[in-house]
């Protein structure tokens, strides 16, 4: 049983804050249960610290591309607006040996796509940076080294773009790297993450969240 890093201050006041998480894997928590993917960790977080945050809308499938991604929200023909709205990808786009020139001309179409979400409110948007899976069991017989190159480009990326658009960038990346060798924080197939793991980066979202949305 997970038990919080962070220990609770007040019960949820206010108006509810809607919150929609996109992404893909990571998001979804693949190989784990529904209540340990990070933002249904963040939201029972923030009510637990006074923020109403409601339990997450999700966008995210195992194996999607920026590109993917973006198709996906089209599809879906949402068009309401969200308190809190959170962005995690390109794992896959780097997997897939796709361009980082790419990645940053798609990701800067879904920062857009999340801003309009968060109703044009960019202090509203929370962008997580994308795991180093170099450093899962999965990878075990990878160039961890080339990997971990690559994601430190695509990341660069994601963070430039946040600045130029006034999103908040939380870097998670560290955490995934740290979690290397440690088998509670790895699912079954060694290559997404555990609860424990994914409470972590709902733990430093929770003081990002909580200082950007009211």
């Amino acid at each position: 049983m997970l038990t919080s890093s962070a220990t609770a201050t007040s019960q949820p006041a206010g108006p509810a804050v809607s919150f929609l998480a996109l992404g893909d894997s990571y998001t979804i928590g693949e190989g784990e249960t529904a209540a340990h993917r990070w933002p249904v960790q963040l939201a029972a977080l923030a009510r637990q610290h006074g923020l109403n945050l409601t339990e997450p809308t999700i966008i995210a499938r195992t194996g999607w591309t920026t590109a993917e991604l973006q198709e996906a929200i089209k599809a879906a023909n949402n068009h309401q607006t969200y308190g809190l709205v959170s962005l995690l990808i390109g794992v896959n786009n780097q997997y897939r040996g796709q361009s980082v020139a790419l990645y940053r001309t798609e990701f800067r179409e879904l920062l857009a796509t999340a801003i309009r979400f968060a109703g044009g409110q960019p202090r509203h948007v929370l962008v997580l940076s994308i795991p180093d899976w170099g450093q899962t069991p999965f990878a075990h017989d990878r160039n961890r080294a080339q990997i971990a190159q690559e994601i430190d480009q695509f990341n660069l990326v994601a963070h430039e773009e946040c600045q130029h658009a006034d999103v908040a960038f939380l870097d998670i990346t560290p955490l995934t790297r740290a979690a290397a060798g440690a088998e509670n924080q790895f699912t079954a197939d060694g290559l997404h993450y555990t609860g424990a793991q994914m409470q972590q980066w709902a733990a430093l979202a929770l003081p990002v969240v909580q200082q950007q949305v009211p």
